[in-house]
């Protein structure tokens, strides 16, 4: 224990940036995203987690279980993300402000750890900026108070299965300028919202990653178990095993109601009807 903190210690002193106010680039770090993490965070990825932050990713699926670690990994990329594009844009959106001020704080956890004092934009109350320009903004799952963003290059949305499709819908025109990334990150909640639909029938457009609770090496089968005898199988089928279950009450299933459309009809032409 003592060696390795040491040799944290010895790291953390290595990268410590001294970061003048008139400074207007970024100091070198390592651009590999994965050594970045190692050597600058001190967050040692596991594989999955690893091919998150080593791929390019343009639009991304995250269909992971409870307590993976997803906020972790996409905070990381988000860090590395700001600090090798100057200038940039990141958006964070969660179902709340709460959510979103956690995301942040994980952020902030990881620039401190670069030796940056880190500060808000000035102008949003969730909001980092660092020194070569580049912003991370966390906002609520509101859409009265979400417009007005452009040119991010960088949009995650975190819990995504829990945010409304009147939000997807208001932030996704916000990446057309800049042709941002668009990475959104959840568990399951029913075979219903864009998380579910884009994961289903979104396509090859779509870079899918699924990490169920048995690929994850932090959560012991002993744990699981417990989790399913307390929880009942659907619940924890969902929770730990990323499958989007049927909507408890509803009155048709999900299969039911995509076999109820056809290509091969014609759709009534109502003026010609109405003659």
């Amino acid at each position: 224990m003592k060696r390795n903190l040491e040799r944290q210690g010895s790291r953390q002193k290595e990268f410590k940036v001294d970061w003048p106010e008139n400074h207007q680039s970024v100091p070198v770090f390592e651009k590999d995203p994965i050594r970045f993490a190692q050597i600058h965070l001190d967050f040692y990825p596991d594989e999955k987690q690893a091919a998150l932050l080593a791929n390019p990713v343009h639009r991304g699926l995250i269909n992971c279980t409870r307590q993976w670690g997803k906020s972790t990994v996409t905070a990381a990329k988000a860090v590395h993300h700001a600090i090798h594009t100057p200038a940039s844009l990141t958006l964070v959106i969660s179902p709340s402000s709460r959510q979103s001020g956690e995301f942040l704080h994980k952020v902030a956890e990881f620039i401190s750890q670069l030796g940056i004092q880190t500060r808000g934009d000035g102008r949003n109350d969730i909001s980092l900026k660092l020194p070569n320009g580049s912003r991370i903004i966390g906002l609520p799952g509101n859409e009265n108070t979400i417009r007005g963003f452009s040119k991010v290059s960088l949009m995650l949305i975190d819990e995504a299965a829990r945010v409304s499709d009147e939000i997807y819908k208001t932030v996704r025109p916000m990446l057309a300028v800049g042709n941002g990334d668009l990475l959104m990150m959840s568990t399951p909640n029913g075979k219903r919202g864009f998380f579910h639909h884009e994961w289903a029938y979104g396509g090859d457009r779509w870079q899918r990653i699924e990490v169920p609770a048995t690929e994850c090496p932090r959560i012991p089968a002993d744990f699981l178990q417990e989790e399913r005898e307390s929880l009942g199988d659907s619940y924890f089928r969902q929770e730990y095993l990323c499958e989007f279950n049927e909507i408890e009450g509803a009155l048709f299933t999900e299969e039911m109601i995509q076999r109820a459309f056809r290509d091969d009809v014609k759709p009534l032409d109502i003026r010609r009807s109405e003659r």
